[in-house]
């Protein structure tokens, strides 16, 4: 059984068990979160895709940490115009654990 889910702007495809992150969700660490945009539920060959979304399924899943993905360097310049700009960003994100699908 699997689920396509949409939460931060992204489509995630989810199974029970999955380790996922999302973007950053403002929930601690070990409380359960409950996904209801879900666009689809497969379940043996059964699929229930919404309009657009389904109606009465809910994936839950349990936050597992807060974090911050790797450093990625912008860096801008002029050629011939003595223009460096170098800056750097960490992107926040959750990392939940899928637990149960719904619907």
């Amino acid at each position: 059984m699997y689920a396509i889910i949409e939460t931060g702007g992204k489509q995630y495809r989810v199974q029970e068990g999955d380790v996922v992150r999302v973007e950053k969700l403002e929930i601690a660490d070990g409380e359960t979160v409950k996904f209801d945009k879900v666009l689809l539920v497969a379940d043996e060959g059964k699929l229930n895709v919404g309009k657009p979304y389904v109606d009465g399924a809910v994936v839950e899943a349990v936050v597992e940490n807060q974090g911050k993905a790797k450093k990625i360097i912008i860096f801008k310049y002029k050629a011939k115009k003595d223009y460096r700009k170098k800056q750097g960003h960490r992107q926040p994100y959750t990392q939940v654990k899928i637990g149960k699908i719904v619907g």
